[in-house]
C-alpha cells in the first residue's frame, strides 16, 4: 500500500514540475501577430494592429506590410505595455509592443495584407498574410462613412495649403540672377510629401541655395494667416533671351487632421481623438520670365559680366633688372555672375615673356547672386633693358540697375628695366628685332649661365642612421612599446571574461545612452515614450550595476541592495520614488508629473550612485 501511495505521489510531483516548466517557458516566448477584422464594409475605417509579445525590438526594425489596396489614413502608432502577475508565488511577466494603422477599403472584394516583419533580439519575426473580405455597405453604413469622410475633409479647407514659386523679378537681362523660392503656405500640420516633381529650369544656369537657416514665418496671404516655409531656393542665370517658361513644381502634401471621436473615448485615460492623413495635390503652375537682350555697342573689353563690380590692381615694381620675373595682379570684387567672368587682357611689350595666368577666388552664393572676388595674376619676365609703359587693364561689365555698360580701368605703369649684372651673365649681347614692333632695336643678354665641365666631388652631409645613437634609442622605444601593449592586451582579455565586471562597467554608459533618448522624447513632447525610456534607463542601470537580471528586480530588493553597498536609505528610497513617478505618469493623461523634473532627478541620482559604488 505504501508503495502504491509513493508511486502516485511521484507521478503527481512529476506532473506539477512539467506544468511549472511549461508555464515558465510560455512566459518568455516571443510572438509577433497581426490583429484585424476578417470582414469589413466598403468605406469603413478599421484598425490593423501588429503586436510583439515578450520581445525587445526597436521601432526602426519594423517593416510595414503590403496593405493590398487598403488606404492608410493614420499610422504607424506605437504603444508598449508591461504587466506582471503573481499567483501562488509564481510570477509571470509580459511585455508587449503594438504598432497600429487606421485604414479604409474603398472597393468590395478580397484583400490580403502581406507579412509584416520585425527584428527582436537579433532574430527576425514575421506575421502571416491575412485575408480580409470587403463587403457592400448598407445604406446606414454608407451614410455614416460618408459623414465621417466629410468630417475629415471639412477639417481641411481647399486653401489651407498653398505652394508657390516666388521670383525676385520676372523681367531681367541676360546673365542677371533671379532668386526663385519654392514656398509652402500652410494652416495645417504637414507630415510629409509624396510624388515631388521639381522643374529642370531649361534656359537657365541654376544653383541651389542652402535653406537650413530659414525659419517658418507667419505671413498674411490673401487675407489669411499662414505659416510659410521655404522648401527650396535657387539662383537662376538666364542663358538665352526672349520669353522663358519655368516648369510647374508638383507634389502631394500629407496633412494630419485631428477628428474628435466618441468611439475611442476612455473615461479614465481620456483621449477620443483620431489623427488622419489627408493628401492634397499642390502645384505652382508654369511661370513666365522675360529675358531682355543686352544693349548693342558693348566695348571690346566686355566678356559677359553682369552685376556690380570694382577693379583693383597690384602693379609690379617700377624698376626691374633684365631677366628678372615680376607679377601683375588684378582683383575683381562685387556681386554678379562670377562664373562667366574671364581674365581681362593684359598687353605687354614684345620683349616681355608672359606665362600662364593664375586664378584664385573666394565666392559664396547669396540671394542677390554670387558675392566675393576673383583674382588674376599675370607673371612675366622682362628680357631687355630700357624704359617701358604697360598699358592699362580694362574690365567692362553690364549694370542692370543703370542699364548701361561700365568700364573699369587700371592706371598705366611706367617701368624701367636695368641691365642684368648678376654673376655669370655673358657680356656678349644678342640683338633681337621684331618686324611688327615699333620699338628700337634692343640688345638682350644671354640668360644661359656657364656650365662647369669637371667632375663634381660629392659627399654626404649627413651621418647614416644605422648603428647611430638615434638608431638604438628608436629600437629601445619599440621594445618598450611592445611590452606595454602586450600586458595591456592581456589585462583587457582577462577583464572581458569577467561578465560581472563587464556589466558593472557598462552600466553607466548604457544609462547615459538611454537618458539621451529620453531627452529627445522630452524635447518632442512625447510623454509616453519619455517615461518608458526613463524606466528602461533606471531598471537597466540597476540590473547591470548590481548584476541582477531586470526581471528579478523589485523596488524592495533595490533599496536593500543599495543600503548594503553604502547608499543612504533616503537616497535609495528617492531612487525607487522616481521609478514610481514614471510608472504613474506613463499611463496618466494628466500632466501632473513634469518630464524635466523626472529627467533631472534621474540623472542626478544615477550620477550620485555611480560615484559611490565603484564596483
Amino acid at each position: 500500500m505504501r508503495r502504491i501511495e509513493s508511486f502516485f505521489k511521484h507521478i503527481a510531483l512529476t506532473f506539477a514540475a512539467v506544468v511549472l516548466w511549461t508555464t515558465a517557458l510560455a512566459d518568455g516566448t516571443t510572438t509577433f501577430e497581426v490583429n484585424t477584422p476578417m470582414m469589413v464594409a466598403a468605406g469603413e475605417m478599421f484598425r490593423v494592429e501588429f503586436t510583439l509579445t515578450n520581445g525587445d525590438a526597436e521601432t526602426d526594425s519594423f517593416k510595414a506590410p503590403d496593405f493590398g489596396g487598403l488606404e492608410v489614413l493614420a499610422g504607424p502608432v506605437v504603444s508598449t505595455g508591461h504587466s506582471m502577475h503573481i499567483v501562488n508565488g509564481n510570477r509571470t511577466t509580459t511585455t508587449t509592443m503594438s504598432i497600429s494603422y487606421t485604414v479604409v477599403a474603398q472597393k468590395e472584394g478580397n484583400i490580403t495584407i502581406g507579412a509584416a516583419e520585425i527584428l527582436s533580439d537579433g532574430k527576425s519575426y514575421k506575421t502571416k498574410p491575412t485575408p480580409i473580405e470587403v463587403v457592400k455597405q448598407d445604406t446606414r453604413q454608407q451614410e455614416a462613412a460618408a459623414s465621417q469622410g466629410s468630417t475629415v475633409q471639412n477639417q481641411l479647407a481647399e486653401d489651407d495649403i498653398l505652394l508657390k514659386m516666388n521670383l525676385s523679378r520676372s523681367t531681367v537681362y541676360k546673365g542677371e540672377p533671379i532668386r526663385a523660392s519654392l514656398t509652402l503656405y500652410t494652416r495645417a500640420n504637414i507630415a510629409g510629401f509624396e510624388n515631388v516633381k521639381l522643374p529642370s529650369f531649361n534656359g537657365f544656369w541654376s544653383q541651389e541655395l542652402p535653406t537650413d537657416n530659414y525659419q517658418a514665418q507667419r505671413v498674411n496671404e490673401n487675407g489669411k494667416i499662414y505659416n510659410s516655409q521655404i522648401i527650396k531656393e535657387y539662383l537662376l542665370y538666364p542663358q538665352q533671351t526672349g520669353p522663358i517658361t519655368i516648369e510647374s513644381t508638383d507634389l502631394t502634401a500629407i496633412a494630419q487632421v485631428v477628428v474628435r471621436s466618441s468611439r475611442n473615448f476612455d473615461p479614465f485615460f481620456g483621449g477620443g481623438n483620431e489623427v488622419y492623413n489627408v493628401r492634397r495635390s499642390l502645384s505652382t503652375g508654369k511661370i513666365a520670365v522675360t529675358v531682355n537682350e543686352l544693349p548693342q555697342g558693348a566695348p571690346a573689353s566686355f566678356k559677359g559680366a553682369v552685376g556690380s563690380f570694382t577693379l583693383t590692381s597690384t602693379p609690379p615694381a617700377s624698376e626691374l633688372k633684365a631677366n628678372s620675373a615680376a607679377t601683375y595682379t588684378v582683383r575683381i570684387t562685387g556681386t554678379g555672375n562670377f562664373s562667366f567672368i574671364q581674365a581681362p587682357t593684359l598687353s605687354l611689350p614684345t620683349s616681355f615673356e608672359q606665362y600662364n595666368i593664375r586664378n584664385t577666388e573666394s565666392l559664396h552664393s547669396t540671394t542677390a547672386g554670387m558675392t566675393g572676388y576673383r583674382q588674376f595674376e599675370y607673371p612675366f619676365i622682362a628680357r631687355a633693358e630700357g624704359d617701358y609703359t604697360i598699358a592699362p587693364i580694362e574690365f567692362t561689365y553690364f549694370s542692370p540697375e543703370r542699364g548701361e555698360y561700365i568700364t573699369l580701368s587700371t592706371n598705366p605703369i611706367a617701368m624701367k628695366v636695368s641691365p642684368d649684372t648678376s654673376a655669370g651673365a655673358t657680356q656678349t649681347p644678342q640683338v633681337v628685332t621684331s618686324a611688327s614692333s615699333k620699338e628700337d632695336v634692343r640688345q638682350l643678354g644671354s640668360d644661359i649661365r656657364f656650365i662647369k665641365l669637371s667632375r663634381a666631388a660629392l659627399r654626404s652631409s649627413t651621418t647614416p642612421l644605422m648603428f647611430s645613437s638615434t638608431y638604438f634609442i628608436v629600437l629601445l622605444l619599440i621594445v618598450v612599446l611592445f611590452v606595454v601593449a602586450y600586458f595591456t592586451l592581456r589585462r583587457r582579455i582577462r577583464d572581458s571574461k569577467n561578465t560581472v565586471l563587464v556589466r558593472n562597467r557598462r552600466a553607466n554608459k548604457v544609462a547615459v545612452q538611454r537618458f539621451r533618448a529620453a531627452e529627445r522624447f522630452m524635447r518632442e513632447g512625447n510623454r509616453h515614450s519619455f517615461f518608458e525610456e526613463m524606466l528602461r534607463a533606471l531598471w537597466g542601470y540597476m540590473g547591470d550595476k548590481l548584476n541582477i537580471p531586470v526581471a528579478d528586480l523589485t523596488k524592495e530588493s533595490i533599496r536593500e541592495e543599495l543600503q548594503r553597498r553604502g547608499i543612504e536609505p533616503a537616497e535609495a528610497q528617492h531612487f525607487t520614488d522616481i521609478i514610481t513617478r514614471c510608472d504613474e505618469a506613463q499611463y496618466s493623461p494628466a500632466e501632473s508629473v513634469q518630464m524635466s523634473d523626472v529627467y533631472s532627478d534621474g540623472v542626478n541620482i544615477i550620477s550620485h550612485i555611480e560615484s559611490r559604488i565603484k564596483r
